[in-house]
């Protein structure tokens, strides 16, 4: 039996994620045939020694779709006004918590299962892309609600507002240097209810996919491979800045969920540990990407991209933190695939860019 979410009132946490594939391909490859250019797929796959450079670059499964809905059951949610009183009363609430001033406490219920209704999808089938652009404004939770409480990093790493996000960083080289800040990387369902805010919201800032609010939907820069994995750290800068379309944490201040989490989607694509087991076919073991980069890509809350190693490396890949919340029940997935443990150690430089090219002056407009 279908269990309708109450009303969006001004209620402190969200009920968030399910399990649900990823609805695209990443940026390079999905950006590539949005602008007009080539179709080659460019988010390589590990080469067979474990080495993040990439051997070969086959095209990306759709991991984990958008989830449908028949918008059938369930409460309408909150208006404009409700939704901004909901997030006051998040951000007022998280001042007063747990964690330490630089992280956000969320504590709410995360649903593994829910519908939602797309009112306006763009599709792209050659590069297996599908997005939802406008969502019927209600969330159907079809499964029992989990409790989470924890806290998380207000910005991607280093956690500070105006820098520069740690890029070219594996799924190891996030955990480690989480584990050095006394903290570890974010479990999906923990990163999910974080975006969907209180008022339980397809994308951090609302039900409708924005352009304008986050770091989204930028034209397509082809990498030079070679260059940008050279052991030359100048062959390497140089090649990243000409690639670089991201902009400095927090500068969109329109990309923040209900709770005051910054740049979840969209920007750089985050890495987290996974809550469940991987799917045959599926290389990120225990691990998964979330968020989208600054691509025309998925850049909602709920999908997950499941088509890499823990090793991999890439030039729009980053991460945040999260930490359990002290005294509040400690949240550790049940089926999921167990990470290995990890040696504590700052493995994320906080690159110092001189020249990026920063976000396109054009950005790609939906093909349907």
């Amino acid at each position: 039996m279908t269990a309708p979410l109450p009303p969006l009132v001004p209620r402190l946490f969200p009920r968030s994620s399910s399990r649900v594939a990823a609805s695209c391909s990443l940026l390079a490859f999905a950006a590539a045939a949005a602008c007009g250019a080539p179709s080659e797929p460019l988010a390589p796959a590990l080469a067979p020694s474990g080495d993040s450079r990439p051997a070969v670059l086959p095209p990306l499964p759709e991991d984990r779709p958008e989830p449908a809905a028949s918008g059938s059951a369930g409460p309408a949610a909150a208006s404009g006004s409700a939704a901004a009183s909901g997030s006051a009363a998040a951000a007022s609430a998280q001042a007063a918590g747990p964690c330490p001033a630089d992280m956000i406490f969320v504590d709410g219920t995360y649903c593994e299962n829910v519908e939602r209704k797309c009112l306006r999808k763009e599709e792209n089938k050659p590069n297996h892309l599908t997005l939802c652009h406008q969502f019927e404004h209600k969330t159907v939770c079809k499964s029992p609600e989990e409790k989470r409480s924890f806290c998380i990093d207000k910005y991607e790493y280093p956690n500070q507002e105006g820098a520069h996000p740690a890029w070219m960083v594996s799924w190891y080289d996030a955990q480690a240097t989480c584990e050095s800040k006394g903290k570890r990387v974010c479990y999906e369902s923990e990163w999910v209810t974080a975006c969907e805010g209180p008022d339980h919201t397809p994308f951090p800032y609302g039900w409708d996919r924005d352009q304008k609010a986050c770091n989204i939907d930028n034209t397509w820069i082809s990498p030079i491979l070679d260059r940008m994995y050279s052991k030359n750290s100048d062959i390497s800068s140089l090649e990243l800045e000409r690639i670089d379309q991201s902009v400095p944490s927090g500068a969109r201040k329109g990309c923040v969920s209900g709770y005051g989490v910054h740049d979840l989607t969209g920007n750089f694509d985050e890495w987290v540990s996974r809550d469940d087991k991987p799917k045959p076919k599926e290389k990120s073991q225990w691990a998964g990407l979330k968020g989208g980069a600054w691509g025309h890509v998925r850049n909602a809350c709920r999908p997950m991209t499941t088509s890499h190693n823990p090793e991999f490396t890439y030039y729009f890949i980053s991460f945040r933190c999260c930490a359990d919340a002290p005294g509040y029940p400690v949240f550790r997935p049940g089926k999921a695939m167990k990470a290995p443990e990890v040696k504590a150690a700052d493995r994320a430089p906080v690159p110092v860019v001189k020249n990026p090219v920063g976000p396109s002056a054009r950005q790609v407009q939906p093909e349907n």
